[in-house]
């Protein structure tokens, strides 16, 4: 396999989800829109998106190749999502805080 590859392919397949997931991310709620929101909106995601890429190339270079090869691809795969989805998370919740205070 190229090593490109190799070392992107958890990002090359979870990247369609991420878009579903971020896409539900920044519909929801629909109100308010206000540009404060679309701001911290857009930075959630991208530090989610960050985080998912630093935590996948960690993990891929510190899995153990005693477990072979493919152990690097599940450790990072399991990593970086499980980071994607703790980001996406505590920025939910502190949106949803945020605009119960606002109201």
């Amino acid at each position: 396999m190229n090593p490109f590859v190799e070392l992107n392919l958890a990002l090359i397949l979870f990247l369609p989800w991420f878009a579903i997931l971020g896409t539900l991310y920044w519909m929801f709620p629909r109100q308010p829109r206000t540009a404060h929101r679309k701001l911290f909106d857009g930075v959630a995601l991208l530090l989610a998106f960050t985080a998912f890429l630093l935590s996948l190339y960690w993990s891929h270079a510190n899995a153990d190749p005693v477990y072979g090869r493919m152990w690097q691809q599940i450790l990072a795969t399991a990593v970086g999502y499980g980071v994607f989805l703790a980001v996406l998370t505590v920025a939910f919740f502190v949106r949803r805080r945020w605009l119960r205070r606002t109201r």
